[in-house]
């Protein structure tokens, strides 16, 4: 399915970013199918890996998570970074990544002693740097499919397309 998403698929996927309780007939009359053409398409996404998955989202701090914080990990051994995340429940996510850093692992933790606890495992590795997240702005937006490339006349991918210049109505640029 190389982005050739329908409005249709393209329909089903923000309704169930939204809300992946939806009954399949509920989802068939959000998108304007029959529940059987609604099914078939979503296993397909699925079959296709498009939807890897359904989960709960749980807010942390009604659990008891006060502070969530991102931990950046300089360069280290991949294998003690990997034993450590299997020794940390409090890791949310682990990006491996390039730059300066190898890691950047987002926590959820109890209280600043908690906090302590969790960095010790990953300073004994690498330097490090952490950030408290005082404000989430964005967290599970929903995922758009990546729209075709416009081509230009002249077949240069990075050539702008050409805009058509409109002349309103009624303004004729003089009183």
């Amino acid at each position: 399915m190389d982005n050739d998403f329908d409005s249709h698929d393209h329909r089903i996927l923000a309704e169930l970013q939204a809300d992946a309780r939806l009954t399949m007939a509920e989802l068939g009359r959000r998108v304007h199918l029959s529940q059987p053409a609604v099914t078939e398409r979503v296993r397909k996404l699925e079959d296709l890996g498009v939807i890897s998955g359904y989960q709960a989202i749980v807010n942390s701090a009604k659990l008891g998570y006060a502070i969530r914080a991102v931990i950046r990990v300089g360069r280290c051994d991949e294998a003690r970074v990997l034993r450590a995340l299997e020794a940390s429940p409090e890791v949310l996510t682990a990006f491996n990544v390039t730059g300066e850093d190898s890691w950047i692992l987002e926590i959820a933790v109890r209280d600043v002693a908690h906090l302590e606890q969790v960095l010790q495992r990953y300073c004994s590795l690498a330097e490090t740097s952490t950030a408290i997240i005082l404000r989430c702005l964005r967290e599970h937006a929903p995922l758009r499919p990546v729209p075709p490339l416009v081509e230009a006349a002249s077949g240069d991918p990075e050539a702008a397309p050409k805009q058509k210049k409109t002349r309103r109505s009624g303004s004729s640029g003089s009183l």
